[in-house]
């Protein structure tokens, strides 16, 4: 993976997957099981994608406490 902020910025959305996930995202904030949905891959593999994403500083993520549900959105 990237040493620095730049590359990451440009290597996230290098798979098609992470693309999508953004694509989606940029209609608005969403569940990471919303966000899973389209995919035949498992939770922790998306999880692993928006980890990526968030790394890159393309998106923030957040969890909504009283139901455990973690969402995320687009960073702007």
């Amino acid at each position: 993976m990237a040493t620095d902020r730049l590359s990451a910025t440009f290597e996230a959305p290098a798979d098609p997957r992470r693309r999508a996930i953004l694509a989606r995202l940029a209609l608005g904030e969403t569940s990471v099981s919303e966000l899973a949905e389209p995919f035949d891959i498992s939770m922790p593999a998306v999880s692993r994608h928006l980890k990526v994403l968030e790394g890159a500083g393309l998106i923030v993520r957040g969890r909504e406490a009283q139901i455990g549900e973690h969402t995320s959105e687009l960073q702007s």
